[in-house]
């Protein structure tokens, strides 16, 4: 029995302690509904807002190169280069001279006539050369041989005069011409030539019709090339080459060519057919003025070919080295 007893009274016991561990809330009186909604009554959009770029025509390719066309390769070639283009149309309203509006036409024009005779259009002008007057030292006979030429005219067109020749020391002349002809310049480096040539020597005489060409070519080389058809039906030509190469203001050193050739044997004149003569020379000249260049030099000259033969069937020498002095002189 008294096991019973005591779990009886614990039960007793226990029975506060559980009714003290109920609900916390136990005794609260708790609301029947549910707190309103803090967004009841807001009206919600039914979709999305509309976007921003709606009605934007968008395009369907990207927009036109504004180079396209262009030649860049073009534009890179030709970078730095001015434009070229005519001059505008007010260029040619008003007078042809500017100073005419304020002095007037009839004084301006004794002017401009001497001014174009001071800077161009020139007549009446002239000049004359000596290029070479020179002793020939070297084996045999030393010779002696000239080469003058002068002009008289404008600035398109002169009257050339050109003149050569060449022998030995107390001997006979050897070779002498004289050339007249119309120089006519093509443009402002070279000037056609039209005339005549007389042969005095060698015997027999010769008159030749001369069609030449003489100037400057690029890089300073001065040329003179011509060809000569005489009154016996031989054509012959002629081309010479120079240059100045200048050491100091004074000293020049100038290699010189010339080449002669012929289309056809000339027996009587010793001159055989294709290159027949040719000559290659420096000369070293001091400028003591403009007007008087003494020098020293050296040259080889060579017959050729059937020219060549005909010197050696006269027993006359075929070339060879010779030591020069002479001078160049102009006014």
């Amino acid at each position: 029995m008294k096991p019973l007893l005591i779990a009886l009274l614990a039960s007793t016991i226990a029975m506060p302690a559980l009714a003290q561990s109920t609900d916390p809330h136990a005794g609260h009186t708790m609301p029947t509904t549910m707190p309103a909604d803090p967004h009841a009554g807001h009206v919600m959009p039914a979709t999305k807002p509309a976007d921003p770029h709606a009605g934007h025509a968008v395009p369907a390719t990207k927009p036109a190169d504004p180079h396209a066309g262009h030649d860049m390769g073009a534009m890179t070639a030709t970078a730095g280069t001015p434009p070229v283009a005519p001059p505008p149309p007010g260029a040619f309203s008003g007078p042809a001279h500017a100073a005419d509006t304020i002095f007037g036409a009839d004084a301006m024009a004794p002017s401009r006539a001497q001014l174009r005779m001071e800077h161009g259009g020139m007549a009446g002008h002239y000049m004359l050369m000596t290029d070479r007057l020179e002793a020939r030292i070297g084996k045999g006979a030393n010779a002696y041989l000239w080469d003058a030429q002068g002009w008289y005219g404008g600035d398109i067109d002169k009257l050339w005069i050109k003149t050569e020749g060449e022998g030995a020391f107390g001997g006979p002349l050897e070779q002498a011409e004289v050339q007249a002809l119309w120089s006519h310049a093509i443009n402002p480096w070279f000037d056609l030539q039209l005339g005549v040539r007389a042969d005095f020597r060698p015997q027999p005489e010769r008159a030749h019709l001369v069609v030449g060409i003489q100037g400057l070519m690029p890089y300073w080389f001065e040329i003179d090339a011509a060809a000569f058809l005489s009154d016996k039906g031989d054509l012959t030509a002629r081309v010479e080459a120079e240059y100045d190469q200048r050491i100091t203001q004074k000293l020049i050193l100038q290699p010189r060519v010339e080449f002669d050739l012929a289309a056809q044997d000339v027996p009587e004149l010793h001159v055989g057919a294709g290159l027949s003569s040719v000559e290659a020379g420096l000369r070293l000249r001091y400028e003591f003025v403009p007007e008087f260049a003494p020098y020293v030099g050296v040259e080889y000259e060579r017959k050729t070919g059937k020219t060549a033969d005909f010197a050696r069937d006269a027993g006359e020498g075929t070339g060879g080295w010779r030591f020069l002095i002479g001078l160049r002189t102009w006014l």
